[in-house]
């Protein structure tokens, strides 16, 4: 059924982090991003297959690209 493997986290602070997992989820590759809180999953993230994510990443580095840009000018 799901073979995801960590690949990640993100600290928000001492009691809540990110996960970020990748693997097969019922014969799909997909990526997962999950909310945990005390070293457990709360019911908040996103799981996506990889062309979903692609579109993702593309919109993530528009953003950032874009709010480079806003630095420079400042």
């Amino acid at each position: 059924m799901s073979d995801l493997k960590l690949k990640g986290r993100i600290v928000r602070d001492s009691t809540n982090e990110i996960q970020i997992y990748s693997g097969e989820y019922w014969k799909k590759e997909v990526v997962d991003f999950r909310w945990y809180q005390n070293d457990k999953p709360t019911k908040k993230g996103i799981r996506m297959n990889l062309e979903e994510a692609r579109r993702v990443h593309a919109i993530l580095t528009r953003i950032l690209n874009e709010a480079d840009i806003d630095v420079e000018m400042d």
